[in-house]
């Protein structure tokens, strides 16, 4: 018979999982895209080390850091671990450039890799023991996140935040060697911290979140090893996370198939700064841009066709800052189709302030479309005198139909290496990562990373 899902034991079968799944059932093919998330990591943190949002951090947060253990990626500064795990997730997600899972759209690297990293430096862990955690921590924080999408997020929960603390929980106790009742008992002080919410987004309080998640994680598993309990069911309990926060929390899918499938095979990586949502959009406005008959002046409106979740996500009109514009389908309509480019400085608070784009990204409206998955948009520029022009992307790049190459990866580094100006020379840093699994200790790592720049 089928299993009864108000039956299933789920906080007890994720962590015999964590607990007993060895090296050797990690497929080589996860095992790759977990370096590519790190090469991904590495890049958007070394962009987002010198962001005021970061620098703020880092000044108040060193007032009670208790020791200088630990590497704050790219800064020239050291800090204890609950804090190096808290700031260089912040830079990771600061430019919302950091990987996304796909269906959750959930950022699933920086809150584990950035809890992981900071255990690094008081642990001993060599790269095949911090691929094998990494690995896991992504597995439980997506399954949970796929078990309560997409409510949870339209509940106005931030999914990274949430979901991300029992990743960094999970992925820690592994390294520390936990058994399945010590993570139980990390997942339920792990719960207990689960926050984050939608409202910040375009705002400094956003970063705050998933930064709790790599700090709170971390300290979870810090907390059960000392024999720190908590619940028995903080997952699936009544008034536990999945109850608390999901509206019908799928239990049979979040504990099926644990082994047999691979949510870091799900994994995308964005080949601009914004919410993935955007992606499409943003090539649409390209393509348009190209169109030598563009006269941006004759434009009478904007029409962008896509999934729901585009228009949920980015309907924001009028944004002030650079952070704001990340998240913003009109500022992007407007800043692409005016400069016909899409990196960091077109989502920059002096591009939120041009007139010319602000006035054209005002023009904008949306077509809701179940049919569109969330990699595709139509964008029609519809003109008084002139017959419309449109672009329609079906796959957007960093799409899982269209991935961005290893490649293209190491190009992103190298650039956002250079972006954040922090002294890292991003040659080095490549090299060691793809090498990670043969290496003896991940610190080797960080030292290519810590930077020459402070704030």
């Amino acid at each position: 018979m089928p299993e009864n899902p108000t039956q299933i034991a789920v906080t007890q079968r994720l962590s015999e999982f964590v607990a007993a799944c060895s090296w050797d059932a990690i497929p080589g093919q996860v095992r790759h895209e977990a370096i590519r998330s790190l090469v991904n990591f590495f890049a958007v943190s070394l962009a987002g080390c010198n962001d005021p949002t970061i620098a703020k951090a880092a000044r108040v947060l060193g007032r009670f850091r208790a020791g200088e253990q630990a590497t704050l990626i790219g800064r020239g500064e050291r800090t204890d671990l609950l804090n190096a795990a808290a700031l260089n997730a912040m830079s990771a997600n600061v430019f919302d450039f950091d990987d996304t899972h796909i269906p959750t759209v959930m950022h699933p690297t920086a809150p584990v890799a950035a809890a992981l990293f900071a255990l690094a430096e008081s642990t001993p862990v060599s790269g095949r023991q911090f691929l094998h955690a990494f690995v896991l921590g992504v597995e439980i924080e997506c399954r949970i996140g796929k078990a309560i999408s997409p409510g949870h997020y339209s509940r106005g929960w931030h999914i990274t935040s949430t979901c991300g603390v029992f990743g960094a929980a999970a992925a820690a106790g592994k390294v520390l060697g936990l058994d399945a009742q010590h993570l139980a008992w990390s997942f339920g002080s792990a719960a207990n911290q689960a926050c984050g919410l939608v409202e910040t987004l375009g705002t400094m309080a956003k970063s705050m979140s998933v930064g709790n998640a790599a700090r709170n994680g971390l300290l979870s598993a810090l907390l059960a090893r000392e024999g720190f309990d908590g619940p028995a069911q903080p997952l699936e309990g009544v008034r536990g996370f999945l109850n608390v926060t999901g509206e019908r929390p799928d239990l049979a899918g979040l504990a099926g198939g644990l082994g047999d499938t691979w949510e870091l095979l799900s994994n995308t990586y964005k080949p601009y700064p914004c919410g993935v949502v955007l992606n499409p959009v943003i090539e649409a406005c390209l393509e348009l841009h190209a169109n030598r008959g563009l006269d941006i002046a004759s434009i009478d409106s904007i029409e962008i066709t896509g999934h729901p979740l585009l228009r949920q996500r980015t309907d924001r009109p009028a944004v002030r800052t650079g952070r704001e514009s990340q998240v913003s389908a009109q500022h992007a309509a407007g800043v692409v189709l005016t400069t016909g480019l899409a990196g960091l400085e077109q989502f920059s608070d002096a591009a939120v302030a041009q007139q010319a784009v602000r006035d054209l990204g005002s023009k904008v409206c949306f077509v809701d479309d179940d049919s569109f998955s969330l990699d595709a948009a139509r964008v029609a520029v519809k003109r008084a005198d002139k017959p419309a022009l449109s672009a329609w992307v079906e796959s957007a790049s960093g799409s899982l139909k269209r991935p961005l190459t290893d490649r293209a990866l190491e190009h992103k580094l190298q650039t956002l290496c250079a972006y954040g100006r922090s002294g890292c020379e991003p040659g080095p840093l490549i090299d060691a990562l793809w090498a990670l699994e043969a290496s003896d200790d991940v610190r080797a790592i960080l030292r290519l990373a810590a930077g020459k720049w402070k704030g």
